[in-house]
């Protein structure tokens, strides 16, 4: 994949002195990759002759996670200085920069799936799922409830729904955008679940990791401390008990899959699912 990525990044061929340099270095600032790893795991589990056509999706799905943290760090969220072991934008350059960069990665996302060697039908439904989770009734309205809410205590169910939205269906839109490559429309949604209750436990392990040092991380803590996390709502060993209960059911979800999602799936997801526990 990150062979993929260098090759692929954003060309802006102009007189600007660094807005191409600061449109890839996110990219190129590294990262876990999850969403596109995901998506990658469920074709490889059913075709993997299409993993490198696959790989235009899965780029996509990272341009558009790249771009949701460019934005979450801008000063008018939560204002960090440090991302992926590195600067921010807005500190090694500006404000403007750092937004336009997120605006740029966005529409990136979708020139790169159109451009996809699929069949027409399929890049449509993928433009779609990930339209839709990434928007206004996904990634983007979770973004608006967190930010509204900060220092307004939630209660569980809407801190869930939050959540859900915010980092839930960016990951399930990833596994199902895989099923959908592979012609198994019938998982698709099964595994859309599935990636709802992973990103749920995602957001639990990494409110609970906004509490280690910035060393372990790689990014600014302490920054949601007037957010509704589950470590703000429920105390950390409730947080701790809430990530363990998730783990535990995910697991067990994983091994009722077919033999070869349950291996790509479980070889992806044996170093997150109790990442909370190391």
């Amino acid at each position: 994949m990150e062979n993929f990525i260098k090759q692929h990044l954003i060309k802006a061929n102009s007189f600007h002195p660094y807005f191409e340099k600061a449109l890839n270095e996110m990219l190129l600032a590294g990262g876990k990759r999850f969403r596109p790893n995901l998506l990658l795991a469920v074709v490889r589990a059913y075709n993997p002759l299409l993993t490198e056509n696959a790989k235009y999706a899965a780029f996509a799905l990272e341009l558009i996670h790249t771009y949701s943290l460019i934005h979450d760090d801008l000063p008018v969220m939560d204002n960090a200085a440090l991302r992926r072991n590195h600067p921010t934008l807005h500190v090694t350059y500006d404000e403007v920069t750092a937004l336009l960069v997120g605006d740029a990665l966005n529409t990136y996302a979708f020139e790169v799936l159109s451009k996809a060697p699929m069949h027409s039908d399929i890049k449509v439904e993928l433009i779609k799922i990930l339209s839709e989770n990434a928007g206004a009734n996904g990634m983007v309205l979770g973004q608006a409830i967190d930010c509204f809410f900060e220092n307004k205590k939630l209660n569980l169910d809407k801190l869930k729904f939050l959540h859900l939205n915010k980092t839930g269906k960016l990951i399930a839109a990833s596994l199902k955008m895989g099923a959908i490559i592979v012609n198994k429309p019938e998982l698709a949604e099964k595994l859309y679940d599935f990636g709802l209750k992973l990103g749920l436990l995602f957001q639990v392990q990494d409110d609970l990791l906004d509490l280690l040092d910035e060393s372990a991380t790689g990014k600014s803590s302490g920054v949601d401390e007037n957010k509704n996390t589950f470590v703000t709502i429920l105390g950390e060993n409730e947080a701790n008990k809430k990530a363990d209960i998730l783990a535990v059911e995910l697991e067990k979800e994983l091994n009722e899959f077919d033999e070869n999602l349950k291996n790509e799936l479980g070889e992806l997801l044996k170093k997150y699912l109790y990442r909370h526990k190391n």
